[in-house]
């Protein structure tokens, strides 16, 4: 196996981490934005609820749903596109400094290595043979300088698409015991249970993405979706009065 075919690979296995951060902004934010449609209503308790309630909590809960994932998909796509352009606007700005300034440059380069433990001779032979190399030393730059990650493998459309297809699978959850039953008390609390169902399968995705404790990524999710959960349920019952 050659070393294209092996990263192909490797990145394959990779797409959840790679989309991760498109499919938990978009997942918490749709279940968040839909059950609050539906914390709305609850709150309020507006009259005639049990008879137009289901309908209205439908109506605007799709409606809702939809046009938020759109926005978020493409306010996505936006800012990817905007990452794209920052990062080529100022590495080809890095790539005119090395030419007009090699000297500024390279010391620019070994304080960096410096500041990263390796030794000062170690650092001038690296220095030294990175400088000859203006595309690497570019590269090195923007990532140690600037803190800026070369994005050209993240396509804009695809991580708008994903953002899109998370806030809707997941965003859909609170609406679906509305779907199947008439709308009364009974309903909303099984809204409840799938809402915070959702909120836990997003925290497993975290989990089997990052590795790191189950127990804090689902906890750190199912809070951050109950807090705005409990926003929206008390606006809706202020309003409502």
């Amino acid at each position: 196996m050659d070393w294209q075919e092996h990263r192909r690979e490797a990145h394959a296995l990779g797409r959840m981490q790679e989309f991760l951060k498109q499919i938990v902004y978009g997942g918490n934010d749709g279940i968040v934005t839909t059950f609050a449609i539906v914390a709305g209503f609850a709150g309020a308790q507006a009259d005639g609820v049990a008879q137009i309630g289901g309908v209205a909590v439908l109506v605007f809960g799709l409606a809702n749903l939809f046009a938020d994932a759109v926005s978020m998909g493409l306010g996505e796509f936006l800012s990817t596109r905007s990452q794209h352009d920052l990062y080529r606007n100022r590495r080809a700005s890095e790539m005119r400094e090395i030419v007009s300034d090699p000297e500024h440059e390279r010391m620019e380069l070994f304080e960096i290595l410096r500041q990263r433990g390796v030794p000062a001779g170690e650092a001038d032979t690296l220095t030294t043979i990175v400088a000859r190399h203006p595309e690497l030393m570019a590269d090195l730059m923007m990532t140690y300088e600037f803190g800026m990650l070369d994005p050209d493998e993240d396509s804009p459309a695809l991580s708008g698409f994903m953002t899109f297809l998370s806030f809707v699978i997941f965003g859909s959850v609170p609406l679906i015991p509305y779907f199947l039953l008439d709308p009364t008390s009974e309903t909303f609390w099984l809204s409840v249970a799938a809402t915070g169902a959702a909120l836990v399968a997003l925290g497993v995705v975290r989990w089997s993405a990052t590795g790191e404790r189950l127990v804090r990524t689902v906890g750190e999710t199912v809070l951050v979706g109950t807090v705005c959960a409990l926003v929206a349920f008390g606006v809706g019952a202020i309003v409502g009065g």
